[in-house]
């Protein structure tokens, strides 16, 4: 298995041409392509990616521990594939469309200025999570637990205080209708 510490990648385009298998610390890989590539059992530690298309790439037993993503497009991956062991992710400025973490264990995990339209996050640990200004639209939250997260900048979102666990999360005075949305009622902000 190949082991690769502290190098960058730029332009790599890894549906002609594959990265080798393995793992891979403290790397940089910038706008680079991975868009439906098989990337499962590779190990990423420590590395970041930027302006890279990792759309609907395969990501069974994947090792990511301490991951940035920063303006990559991602949509439909499921980190629920993901090895488990160490997750820890961020994403800044990401397109996540349609992306699931079903049931994943992602406390303190950071989701800043990103698209979350349709992400599937039912039954996942997202204790001290941060939502800075995202866009949640049509995300799905169900027996999630969400304690101590905070969504005070983001918008869009649909969580239903009864099926979820919200305990000490923090949610802006407008965002207060994503919290009430099942009870179909208008409540006039005019006044």
């Amino acid at each position: 298995m190949t082991y690769v510490d502290g190098e960058s990648f730029d332009k790599i385009n890894a549906t002609e041409n594959p990265l080798p298998r393995g793992e891979y610390e403290q790397c940089t890989f910038t706008n680079c392509n991975f868009s439906q590539c098989d990337l499962s059992e590779y190990k990423f530690v420590e590395c970041e990616f930027v302006r890279c298309n990792i759309s609907v790439a395969k990501l069974v037993m994947t090792a990511l521990r301490d991951v940035k993503f920063k303006d990559c497009k991602m949509l439909g991956l499921r980190f629920e594939d993901c090895n488990e062991f160490g997750l820890s992710v961020s994403f800044d400025s990401c397109l996540l469309t349609m992306s699931s973490f079903y049931r994943t264990k992602m406390s303190n995990i950071v989701f800043k200025d990103s698209l979350l339209k349709e992400v599937d996050f039912t039954e996942c640990d997202l204790t001290g999570a941060t939502f800075d200004n995202c866009d949640c639209t049509s995300a799905l939250f169900e027996r999630t637990i969400l304690e101590k997260a905070d969504f005070r900048t983001s918008f869009n979102y649909s969580i239903d205080p009864e099926t979820n666990s919200i305990k000490k999360a923090k949610f802006s005075f407008s965002g207060i209708l994503g919290l009430l949305n099942k009870y179909d009622i208008e409540i006039d902000t005019t006044r």
